[in-house]
């Protein structure tokens, strides 16, 4: 099926044009209604008829020169013989085809000259049609004209779609790059914070090794000198941490001094989304637990990243945040009674932070409409033994 609807896209012309050239060579065998006595013989004008239609069978490779020539060659035939071209009926037929296709050309100033060039070889075939009269000489060629014409709005609204396609896709492309951006962005965030969390537990380990170093008695210099090394290892990571963290910072930016947040400054935050305009709750459910450094930064960021959506995108009259200590997990709700989207910005930024975190702990998240209105958003962090 897929093969004949090719074949049938792509070569059904010029199964016409055979079709109507073989009736144009019969309706001359017949007889055909000839106003007046042929000026050639029976067989020159079948070849001539047959060497008129040929071009239009290159037409795919020239989409102008193919119906050109065959506007040209009928008025070189109607030169010849003047009673030729307009008694075939087929040739009416395949004249109309041919402006079809001078107007479907994809240059508009080929186009009028195509036009251009339909009119003035059907003025010269009527001219040389003996009796002709002026209404022959101005209504005739008008529906070649109209079929000039149809060509031209199809090509027209070719070109349109074809350009609303090439905007979507630059569209997609533009929106592509600035996710990727987007995602880059949050990734060297969530890394200088981790660096940040790393590098404090190498120092306390440095200095915890340096304690114990200096606790040992003078007959273990072998344990001392070890533990030297390690100090000495953990000192110039530390220095390469620093240096590491200095790349990954945005030009001008200075370093964070302040301590990374965690769960217990959510009050504060929910104190801070008030001020800003939009009431919030909190809402704690199950045992707490302590959770480590980086998972209860990642939790406070997944909390602050839901209400600052909410604030910004979602035209809410408040927001609610959930905190629930499952068996192994630990879930993080913001829902809010808004009509607006508060997953993104517009260029997917929005939860580009809470996604990025919850894949590196290996969690899920999920965001969108409640069943009720408003937006859900829901992150599920593992915690004890089974987090990575």
């Amino acid at each position: 099926m897929g093969r004949w609807g090719f074949l049938a896209r792509n070569h059904a012309l010029d199964a016409v044009t055979v079709l109507l050239t073989i009736t144009s060579v019969l309706e001359l065998m017949i007889g055909g209604d000839a106003p007046t006595a042929p000026e050639m013989s029976l067989g020159l004008e079948a070849v001539a008829l047959v060497a008129m239609v040929l071009p239009l069978f290159v037409r795919r490779r020239f989409p102008f020169g193919a119906p050109a020539a065959y506007w040209l060659l009928a008025a070189a035939i109607s030169l010849a013989d003047g009673p030729l071209i307009p008694s075939v009926n087929s040739v009416f037929v395949l004249g109309m085809a041919a402006a079809f296709l001078l107007g479907n050309v994809r240059d508009p100033r080929k186009g009028r000259i195509g036009l251009v060039l339909v009119l003035a070889c059907m003025v010269v075939v009527i001219s040389n049609l003996p009796g002709h009269t002026i209404s022959q000489l101005v209504f005739t060629p008008l529906p070649f004209a109209i079929s000039w014409l149809a060509g031209s709005i199809l090509q027209e609204r070719v070109l349109q779609a074809e350009a609303a396609e090439d905007r979507a896709a630059r569209a997609e492309k533009e929106r592509d790059m600035v996710a990727r951006v987007a995602v880059a962005e949050e990734r060297a965030r969530v890394a200088r914070e981790l660096h940040d969390i790393v590098a404090h537990a190498i120092s306390v380990m440095v200095l915890q090794v340096g304690a114990v170093r200096h606790g040992l008695p003078a007959g273990m210099a072998d344990q001392s000198d070890a533990l030297r090394g390690v100090e000495r290892v953990g000192r110039t990571a530390l220095t390469e941490m620093r240096r590491l963290l200095a790349a990954m910072r945005p030009e001008g930016e200075a370093p964070e001094l302040e301590p990374q947040p965690g769960l217990d400054n959510l009050n504060a935050l929910i104190a801070e989304i008030g001020r800003a305009g939009l009431p919030a709750s909190l809402e704690v459910r199950g045992e707490r637990v302590p959770l480590p450094q980086t998972l209860d930064l990642f939790a406070y960021r997944i909390a602050q990243e839901g209400l600052t959506n909410v604030l910004k995108h979602a035209q809410a009259h408040q927001a609610a945040l959930t905190l629930d200590y499952q068996p192994g997990a630990l879930e993080i709700e913001v829902r809010d009674d808004g009509v607006g989207a508060s997953a993104s910005d517009g260029f997917g930024r929005g939860l580009v932070g809470v996604r990025e975190r919850v894949k590196i702990y290996g969690g899920e998240m999920s965001a969108g409409p409640a069943g009720s209105g408003g937006f859900v958003l829901t992150a599920r962090l593992p915690i004890g033994p089974d987090q990575p």
